[in-house]
C-alpha cells in the first residue's frame, strides 16, 4: 500500500485526476477500450469533477460502479445518478456506461445477464475506490450475508449482498476481479477515515474487507 497524504481535498481531487487520466490514455495506447471502474459514494465527486474535462478518448473508455445498490437509477440512493450527474458529463459524456442495474425484483434474477456484458470487458484498466469508516469498500461490507463468497479466490464477478442496517440489496464486482486490476487507487477524507484504514490493516478482511483489496494499492488522504 502506497500512501499519499496532501493538504486540502481540492490538492487531492486534482492530482488524483490527473493521474487517472494519464492511466487511461496510456492503457488506450496499447488497448483498443479501457475499462474504468469508479465508487458511488460522496468522496469520489470532487475527483470526478476534474476528470470528466480530462483530454483523452473518451469514446474508447467502459465505465462501471464497483457496486450498486438495487434501485432504478432515477431513485435518489442510485449511485448511477450520481455518476452521470458528476462524472458522465464534458468530454466523458463520450464514455460507454456498463450499468449493475436491470429492472427485476432482485438481483439474483438478472445477475448472469448483467455478467455476461462485462465479462468481455474485463480485466480492469483502472480502478478507483472508496472506504467507509466501518472498514467496507465496493459492497463488501462486514457481516453481509454473501461476504465469504465475494472474498474468495474463486469469486464470481458479481455478487449480490445484502448487508446489515441497509434498505435496498446491492450488487458488487468480488474481490477477486478489484485486484485483478491493472492499477488501484483508494479515495478516502477524514481522520476517522485514516484511523479506520490503520486498523483494518491489523485485521482479517472477513472483519475489515477493505484490507482484501489493499496490496498494491495507491491510496489518498487528506483531512
Amino acid at each position: 500500500m502506497n500512501l499519499i497524504e496532501y493538504a486540502d481535498d481540492e490538492m487531492l481531487a486534482i492530482d488524483l485526476a490527473n493521474r487517472l487520466a494519464g492511466e487511461l490514455r496510456a492503457t488506450l495506447k496499447h488497448e483498443d477500450r479501457a475499462l474504468f471502474v469508479v465508487p458511488g459514494g460522496s468522496s469520489p465527486g470532487p475527483v470526478f469533477d476534474d476528470l470528466c474535462d480530462a483530454d483523452l478518448d473518451w469514446s474508447r473508455v467502459d465505465v462501471m460502479l464497483s457496486d450498486e445498490r438495487w434501485v432504478p437509477e432515477v431513485h435518489v440512493r442510485s449511485n448511477t445518478r450520481m455518476i452521470r450527474e458528476r462524472l458522465l458529463v464534458g468530454r466523458a459524456a463520450k464514455a460507454n456506461y456498463l450499468p449493475l442495474y436491470a429492472r427485476a425484483e432482485t438481483p439474483e434474477a438478472v445477475l448472469a445477464e448483467v455478467e455476461s456484458y462485462i465479462l468481455p470487458r474485463l480485466p480492469i484498466a483502472v480502478l478507483l475506490l472508496g472506504m467507509g469508516e466501518d472498514m467496507h469498500t465496493a459492497s463488501l461490507f462486514p457481516g453481509a450475508d454473501n461476504l465469504d463468497m465475494a472474498l474468495s479466490k474463486d469469486a464470481p464477478v458479481l455478487v449480490p449482498m445484502r448487508a446489515p442496517g441497509a434498505p435496498e440489496p446491492r450488487v458488487t464486482l468480488s474481490a477477486r476481479v478489484l485486484n485483478d486490476a491493472m492499477s488501484k487507487h483508494l479515495v478516502i477524507t477524514g481522520s476517522a477515515k485514516r484511523a479506520a484504514l490503520d486498523r483494518a490493516q491489523t485485521l482479517p478482511a472477513s472483519q475489515a474487507p477493505v484490507r482484501a483489496i489493499l496490496e498494491d494499492m495507491n491510496v489518498y488522504w487528506c483531512k
